[in-house]
């Protein structure tokens, strides 16, 4: 049977908080989160010396608190991946119209190719402007209509429609959809048959600065690599700065804002601005694997039924090319929820009784997340626990540091009957229910629970509030701000115990923490509210499960 968004728990006060939840432990978590981020794990990219590090800590911390290896006789799903360095140009060169723009490697441009070939060559490529690179048959949307794709560069903005408008039926207005995501616009090059694709970057539609793509898509990426060698997609992949754009549309004659605004317009198709580029990359690349981390907590009633909690442990490594200091440390981002998980799984391993879980719980620390949400994909391609037989993800990615605050942040609110779960557990600790503080960057489409809603999993993602109990609401929006301009993905992601109060999210755990303990102890399957993307795929999934 499955469970509306009216439940037991939402309309009663019938739920008990297990004592276990006090042995969610704030210096425990500092410890666990010091460690994890700390120089001796290099910065935990995939397939290097720090995720074996972290790994080992990971099974010696779970086994400590009480939870069985996930897979088998294991915790470790092994991921084969393959590990790929592009040098690309120190100079890339748009040529037309009788001029030339110059842009810098790293510093204006970047440009990678998956494909699993040693070097990837484009002469004459032709510059094809090609709106927000989208194909939505649902919106009666196709920005590549009307060209053949050979040996052309499409070039398109970030995010989507609406976020330029603001125009709540133009897409989704200023909440971010796939289509704005960078993952689908080089997915979508690729199915058009388009030798590249170049992205321009901006701050804000983009959700991060130029600096995060310097950082994010100049060095080694990992890549799951598909029996055609990935020479499916698109020969070169990469992002031009905003300013560069500019550049470019003035020398072919047309104005930045104005081809903005021709872009949202329906029945915009793409055009040639009249410039050609030469790109040859270098490509070396190696076989090499990762692993998801998996480890449970046996249900005693329904142990076929199975929650799960994920976070990301890796994060970027270590960038020899910098002066000082080299790593990423990734203390918030992930550390701090890998950490949290931690706390969690002793919670549930010491359950006594009738608090019992029902379910299985299962714990998944997945890899490579930084590099496309590699782990999660694979995990759900190949499911050591049944998707028809998951009843629900919770994920956390990066602990709110701030302070106590007077909500939690669910991210996917209003798309499942897990809302009620989450609002009878934030009412627990006197905390309302906010959701996702910035829609326009696509936090659901960001973060390990995606690829089981994309397979229609219920799944969503629990961040910090964004009301402080003291400072109010533009506290926690400077701050976040700020983090994410000095700290995101750069290596001061560090813990500082004089900038970081972890007594919100102490909180915020425990809530996470009783969200899935209700989850464990119901006989039902939450759903996906009507209209949602994903109830479809899950009604198909519970009917072939039915069958």
């Amino acid at each position: 049977m499955m469970i509306s968004a009216v439940t037991l728990y939402s309309q009663s006060n019938e739920y008990r908080v297990p004592d276990q939840v006090n042995l969610i432990n704030k210096d425990s978590l500092i410890s666990n989160i010091i460690k994890i981020s700390s120089d001796e794990f290099e910065g935990r990219a995939p397939a290097s010396k720090g995720e074996k590090l972290t790994l080992d800590y990971l099974t010696k911390k779970y086994s400590e608190a009480g939870a069985l290896p996930g897979n088998g006789n294991s915790y470790l799903q092994r991921l084969e991946i393959t590990e790929v360095y592009s040098e690309a140009p120190e100079y890339l060169y748009f040529k037309g119209k009788g001029s030339e723009i110059k842009l810098k490697h790293a510093e204006e441009f970047t440009a990678q190719s998956r494909r699993i070939t040693p070097d990837i060559s484009l002469s004459d490529a032709e510059l094809v402007f090609a709106g927000y690179g989208i194909v939505a048959p649902e919106y009666n949307w196709n920005d590549y209509a009307g060209i053949d794709w050979k040996n052309k560069i499409a070039v398109v903005f970030v995010n989507d429609p609406g976020y330029a408008t603001g125009d709540s039926t133009l897409f989704t207005g200023k909440a971010m959809t796939y289509y704005g995501r960078w993952t689908y616009k080089y997915e979508e090059a690729a199915r058009q048959g388009a030798a590249g694709i170049l992205i321009i970057h901006e701050t804000g539609p983009a959700s991060y600065p130029w600096e995060v793509v310097k950082n994010g898509w100049t060095g080694t990426e990992y890549y799951v690599v598909s029996a055609m060698n990935n020479m499916e997609r698109s020969a070169v992949e990469g992002w031009i700065t905003d300013f560069k754009a500019k550049e470019l549309f003035t020398a072919a004659g047309y104005d930045f804002d104005a081809l903005r605004k021709r872009a949202v317009t329906p029945g915009f198709r793409p055009f040639s601005l009249g410039f050609t580029t030469d790109i040859k990359i270098s490509n070396s690349y190696k076989a090499t694997e990762t692993h998801n981390f998996i480890a449970k907590i046996p249900g005693t009633k329904r142990a076929e039924e199975y929650i799960i909690y994920t976070a990301h442990y890796d994060h970027l490594g270590i960038d020899t090319t910098l002066a000082g200091d080299q790593i990423f440390n990734g203390a918030r981002d992930n550390a701090s929820g890998t950490a949290a998980l931690i706390e969690i799984a002793r919670a549930f391993a010491n359950l006594q009784g009738e608090y019992k879980n029902e379910r299985t719980i299962v714990f998944i620390g997945t890899g490579a997340e930084e590099r496309g949400l590699l782990g999660a994909e694979y995990y759900t391609a190949n499911p050591v626990y049944p998707l028809e037989q998951t009843v629900a993800v919770i994920n956390i990615d990066g602990l709110n540091i701030y302070g106590p605050t007077k909500d939690i942040t669910q991210i996917g609110k209003g798309l499942s009957a897990l809302d009620s779960f989450v609002e009878k557990a934030a009412s627990l600790k006197n905390k309302y229910v906010s959701p996702d503080m910035n829609p326009a960057s696509g936090g659901f489409f960001r973060s390990d629970h995606f690829p089981f809603a994309k397979k229609g999993v219920p799944a969503m993602y629990l961040g910090g509030g964004r009301e402080h109990s003291e400072f109010g609401f533009d506290y926690i929006k400077k701050k976040n701000d700020e983090w994410g301009k000095t700290k995101y993905h750069r290596v001061g992601d560090e813990y500082d115990e004089s900038y970081w109060d972890l007594s919100g999210a102490m909180d915020d755990i425990k809530i996470g923490f009783m969200i899935g303990h209700m989850l464990s102890r119901t006989s039902s399957f939450p759903e996906w509210n009507e209209g949602t993307a994903f109830k479809t795929l899950r009604d198909k999934m519970m009917k072939v499960k039915a069958d």
